[in-house]
């Protein structure tokens, strides 16, 4: 069901998402980039935005300090905002300790909306909605209130047909660009279909795409989807959010110009499939071929902390087999690649 207002005499797109019942602005922000700056500014910038409109915020436990910054934003405004966080445990233990931390993080006694986050394959899925499992915690945690609906994330679109075939979350976050269309295919038609709320992530393809008026209106002509664009900027927010109070059909030119952009990265970008897997070497072959990616969107801080470091000693010991290779349905070059990303981390660390 999609809605259209009023807002500063230009139209603002409304969407509810699926059964959960959640009123929205089609254009949601996303809480990874405040990571990035100082905390003032990460401040200045949510609350910003949730003045400009904004009124559904994305973030995650794994996002350093952007819970607490975005908890400290929301205590300087009494504008409504549809809160919703995630957690990489598959525990219902786990799940249950990151719940109580995000509460408290943001300053909520309750949140919209708690998701699974990154669920990469059908071993982890599976975890999760065993007995003991994530799932099991969501579930008693909005029983009693603590959250009001429960979703899931992933990159991968085959794991995500099977969470819709079995109904048990309200949501899906799914990647969705003009770099990473496939989508649009098959699973947000069903989700729509099925009444699941679709969150349609990293738009910009986790900032290698830097016509936002190009990313934005492609994800946006896509009905029935919300969309979150994480940013640090007020001026990044607004122009944003122009983009969005604007129409959403692509001329000839746009259109062009996307395939333009396509051709240049049909060769070296990763869509996060993971058909290349198993590695020989047990490299995390998706998260290398990210590396410029991550820390463009998180900080230079992410290649010397936590699992990217061990990430990256795993690739130094790339065999070039070429199993992953021949697995490639985009039949990208991984080894090279490996390689040029290892040499760019390399860069990267030995600057200030």
């Amino acid at each position: 069901m999609i809605q259209l207002t009023e807002e500063r005499e230009k139209t603002v797109e409304r969407i509810i998402l699926g059964k959960t019942g959640l009123e929205v602005n089609r254009l949601g922000f996303g809480g990874i980039p405040i990571q990035r700056v100082n905390e003032n500014q990460a401040v200045e910038t949510v609350l910003h935005a949730v003045e400009k409109g904004a009124d559904f915020i994305d973030t995650s436990r794994l996002y350093t300090t952007s819970e607490r910054r975005i908890g400290m934003a929301l205590q300087q405004t009494d504008k409504s905002v549809i809160l919703a966080s995630k957690s990489q445990s598959k525990t219902s233990k786990g799940l249950r300790a990151d719940l109580e931390m995000s509460l408290k993080e943001l300053q909520r006694d309750s949140l919209d909306l708690y998701q699974c986050h990154f669920v990469k394959d059908e071993h982890v899925y599976k975890q999760v909605i065993s007995s003991g499992g994530a799932l099991e915690a969501l579930i008693k945690a909005k029983e009693e209130g603590l959250i009001g609906h429960m979703g899931i994330t992933s990159h991968s679109l085959d794991l995500l047909d099977r969470v819709l075939d079995d109904g048990l979350f309200e949501t899906i976050m799914v990647c969705f660009s003009f770099l990473e269309s496939q989508a649009r295919e098959k699973i947000i038609p069903k989700a729509i279909e099925k009444e699941v709320g679709v969150i349609a992530m990293k738009p910009f393809s986790g900032g290698i795409i830097d016509n936002a008026r190009l990313a934005l209106r492609y994800v946006f002509s896509q009905p029935g989807i919300m969309v979150i664009a994480g940013v640090e900027h007020k001026d990044l927010f607004d122009e944003n959010w122009e983009i969005f109070q604007a129409g959403y059909e692509l001329d000839d030119g746009e259109r062009k110009e996307i395939e333009r952009i396509r051709k240049t990265y049909e060769k070296n970008f990763c869509r996060r499939c993971d058909y290349c897997q198993p590695c020989t070497e047990d490299i995390p072959i998706q998260t290398i071929l990210g590396l410029r990616s991550m820390v463009k969107r998180m900080g230079k801080n992410i290649l010397r902390e936590g699992w990217c470091p061990k990430a990256i000693e795993k690739a130094r010991h790339c065999s070039e087999c070429g199993e992953c290779t021949a697995r490639c349905p985009y039949q990208l070059p991984i080894p090279d690649l490996i390689e040029e990303n290892l040499r760019w981390a390399d860069e990267q660390l030995g600057s200030p």
